[in-house]
């Protein structure tokens, strides 16, 4: 394992992200505090709990996973993409480095990013209501595997991508839809009962749920069925990157 190649990836790609500190926190804090006006005000005050959850709170988690989700995708897919428009892939490929340190230093920048927007989302979200976490080293683990797989998604993204549009073309049209349809501002036990059938097919459902009862106890499935769907998800997305690199994928073409 060349861990010294490692940590320069890691380091450049965290580099990046601190000389854009400011945009980079200030944006989710942002977004975090209009979700509350408008789901925690406007919404909230017609519905009062949630599973015996107060809404502001129940919202919390699937606040937390959209973001995460939505970052980790966008960091990694452009720490990658990058290197392939300007060329300097090519050089990455060269050096006496293997693919898994390659996605070692990028995956790890990125997830490391991702948890450190989710940790200040959850930090903003304590000054508009009072959480409490119940189990708060299921909450970590949830929220490292949740960054560390979508990281390894967006990376397949940004070795897939032609373009900086085609970046942006998963977490808006297909991620960003299914946390809102996956319960992240809702039980799903409150949807009629045919479409909870439906919602279930939802693979975003399990990680919300899953990081839902990390925080109160309260699931719309179980905390298994959670860590199945994480832990598939994972495999298929290591499955693909080990493809994409074993076969040159958009990578030496």
């Amino acid at each position: 394992m060349n861990l010294p190649a490692i940590w320069a990836i890691y380091l450049y790609e965290m580099k990046r992200f601190f000389r854009t500190l400011m945009e980079s926190l200030l944006s989710p804090v942002i977004s975090t505090s209009l979700y509350f006006v408008v789901f925690g005000a406007a919404i909230g005050s017609r519905i009062d709990q949630v599973e015996g959850v107060s809404y502001g709170a129940f919202i919390v988690p699937g606040l937390i996973m959209l973001s995460v989700m939505t970052q980790s995708i966008s960091n990694a897919s452009f720490g990658i993409y990058f290197p392939k428009f300007i060329g300097t892939i090519f050089e990455l490929l060269s050096a006496p480095v293997n693919f898994l340190e390659i996605v070692l230093g990028y995956v790890g920048a990125a997830a490391t990013k991702s948890l450190l927007i989710g940790v200040v989302i959850l930090i903003t979200a304590g000054f508009f209501v009072e959480i409490q976490i119940m189990h708060p080293w299921a909450m970590m683990a949830f929220l490292l595997l949740t960054c560390i797989s979508f990281s390894l998604f967006g990376f397949i993204i940004g070795i897939w991508a032609n373009n900086f549009q085609q970046l942006q073309l998963i977490p808006l049209l297909v991620i960003t839809p299914l946390v809102f349809l996956g319960g992240a501002f809702y039980s799903i036990s409150m949807l009629p009962e045919n479409w909870q059938s439906v919602a279930l097919f939802n693979p975003v459902v399990y990680l919300v749920s899953g990081f839902r009862w990390s925080f109160f106890g309260v699931a719309d499935v179980g905390v298994g069925w959670s860590l199945l769907a994480i832990g598939v998800f994972t495999a298929m997305c290591m499955a693909v990157v080990w493809w994409i690199f074993k076969t040159g994928y958009r990578i030496k073409s």
